[in-house]
This record gives structure tokens, sequence and C-alpha cells, in this order.
């Protein structure tokens, strides 16, 4: 079988950066990319900024408690779609097999490229280059022979960084690693795999096919596959998104009415998620768990797409009237997501599905 030689790229802070280069006054400062206000959240923090602690998606308020100091500014995600397309070009040169995942990162499948360069890792290094000779930017990269593993490799050298996983090297690579950085395992799944005695990668791999699919279904015949570096899906070019979401669960479960919070900073993720994508999404959708396991969905498709975090915030609570259950009813659950995402001109023209 031929090996896939697969890279992923990801532009370092990409739209601090973008506003350091353009604006030489900002260099070496703190910069954070982000409205002010109670309900805004970070869209970018520079490594100056991340130095104190700043994380995208982090509440903008408490940014600002942990670096007094950094300059704020409000998004231009008109010029950040410019540079995108001008990194992307760069891309075009060695191959056509481009996966975009966001403005900020992609996939590439150099299995063959267009340069004639002999190996995966000679075309990362000369993207690399041309982005920050051309675009005065820089990228991290990750070379490996899938997608699931380019991507934990464009990490681990962050920022301006560049690793390397060769076939051969995947176990060593792989088996030390907690189970955290696998896809899809976040805090819930992680703490589920601890009850199981699984803290790494290597403890994952101990297990059954039969056990995890029994425990975690169709999840659990991925946690397999991946526990064994094996990762078969393609790069797709220009795979459109078809939904953002964020959700999260509830320590004790709870009524609608109590939910408020908790939608707000779920509105607040999926806003932040939202504007990296170059499509507008026209679908607000609200998602419910019962405490009994039953999964409800809600949506709202207005005339014209949100426009703010504050108009999603807006929709998503108001969904929670068209739920319609028992006001006693509880919820382990709840989730706020975007969908039906479509071309900017587009979105504006599409009729609302629900007046």
């Amino acid at each position: 079988m031929t090996v896939r030689k697969i890279i992923h790229i990801d532009m370092d802070a990409f739209y601090a950066s973008v506003e350091q280069r353009d604006d030489p006054q900002l260099r070496g400062k703190p910069v954070i990319v982000a409205w002010r206000g109670n309900r805004s959240v970070v869209c970018a923090a520079s490594y100056e900024a991340r130095q104190f602690g700043v994380r995208s998606a982090m509440p903008a308020v408490r940014a600002e408690r942990l670096c007094p100091n950094a300059v704020f500014l409000p998004p231009d995600f008109t010029r950040y779609r410019a540079v995108s397309r001008q990194v992307r070009e760069v891309f075009l040169r060695h191959t056509d097999l481009i996966e975009p995942l966001s403005l900020d990162e992609a996939y590439l499948d150099v299995s063959e490229n267009k340069t004639g360069l002999p190996t995966a890792t000679q075309v990362a290094r000369t993207i690399r280059e041309q982005i920050r000779m051309e675009l005065h930017l820089t990228a991290s990269a990750g070379v490996a022979p899938n997608k699931f593993l380019a991507k934990i490799a464009s990490d681990w050298k962050k920022p301006d960084g560049l690793f390397v996983i060769q076939p051969e090297e995947v176990d060593s690579f792989l088996l030390p690693l907690p189970v955290g950085r696998l896809p899809g395992v976040g805090k819930v799944m992680e703490e589920k795999l601890k009850g199981c005695e699984v803290q790494t990668v290597g403890d994952l791999r101990k297990m059954e096919l039969a056990a995890l699919e029994g425990r975690f279904g169709r999840y659990g015949v991925r946690l397999y596959e991946l526990a064994r570096g094996i990762d078969n899906s393609e790069v797709i070019p220009d795979r459109p998104t078809k939904s953002i979401s964020a959700e999260d669960t509830f320590e004790r479960d709870v009524p609608l009415t109590k939910m408020e919070p908790m939608i707000r900073k779920l509105a607040e993720h999926t806003w932040a998620a939202s504007r990296k994508e170059s499509r507008i999404a026209r679908t607000v959708v609200l998602k419910l768990k019962t405490s009994e396991f039953r999964i409800l969905t809600r949506s709202h498709t207005p005339a014209s797409p949100p426009s703010s975090c504050e108009e999603l915030t807006s929709i998503a609570l108001s969904l929670r009237e068209r739920v319609g259950l028992n006001p006693a009813q509880r919820f382990r659950l709840v989730g706020v997501g975007l969908s039906n995402f479509r071309d900017p001109e587009d979105a504006s023209a599409q009729p609302a599905l629900f007046a």
C-alpha cells in the first residue's frame, strides 16, 4: 500500500499576526483581536499576549484582567479572508488537494506534488518559506502519513515550527501521548477513559475493539483505529462546512429556566469559531439532551444571517420556548450551533425557513 504524505499547515496567531504585520507599532506588543464588552470573546491573541495566559475563545473581560496592557483590536475579517486567499495561492503551487479547515489552517495531500520536490518535508519547508518571504507571516507545519497525525505534529513546535512523523516513527511518537491529544477526546471523554484506566494512547491500544465499541459505540471503533495510528480519511478539496457548534454537560441535570448562563457561554464559543469561516451561517440550532438521554433540537433561520454574538445568543435563548416539554423536565446537556452555511454573496438571498 502506498504511504500517503499529508501536511497540516497552521498559521501562527493568524489574525493578531496580520495586525502586527500591517502596523509596525504593534510588533512585540501583546495584541488581542476581540470586540470589547462583557459578552465578547477573544478571536486571536499574539504570542506576547499568550505569555499572560490569554487564549482564543476566552471571554474578553478575562483576557483584559490577565493582560491589562494589551492592545485590543476589533477583528477585520474582510482583510483576514484576503490574506487567507493569498496563503491558499501558495498552497496551490504545490498541490490541488487542499482541504481548508478555517481561514488559518488546511490539510494538503502532497503524495504527488506539482513542483517535483522529492519529499513532503521539503514541500512543507518550501511552503513555510514562501509564506514568510512573500506574506511576511509565519506558519507551523506537521508532516505525517495521515491527517490526524499531521494535525498533532503541526502543533508540536509552534510557533514557526516544522515537525515530521515518518511512517516508521508513528508508534514511538503516538503511544506516550495523553489520550486528550486524540481528535474528539474532550474533557468528558478523557474522564470516561480514565475510568477505564486509560491515560495514554499506549493504554488505549491495550483495550480490545469489542470493549471499546461496547462502551463508546461507533466512536469506540474510531478510538481503536486512532490508537494504532490509523486514519484513512482523505484530503477533500473545499469540503464545505456543514455546521459549527459548542456543547457542554451540566454537573447536575437542570430545567430549561436555569440554562441561560450556559447558553450564553456556548453561543460565544460558537460565534468565535464561526468567525474563522469564509462562509456565513444562516440557521441557529439549540440542542438538548434530557435526563433520559433523549436528544432534542430546535432551529430557526432568520430573514438575514445572525450578524453578532448578541443576535446569535438571543435566538438561541428564544428557541427554549419551542421545546414544549413539561416544565419539570430536566436536561443533562445543552448545545448551541450554527448551520446552513452559504457563500457571502448567497447568504442574504436565501428565504427564511422559519418565518
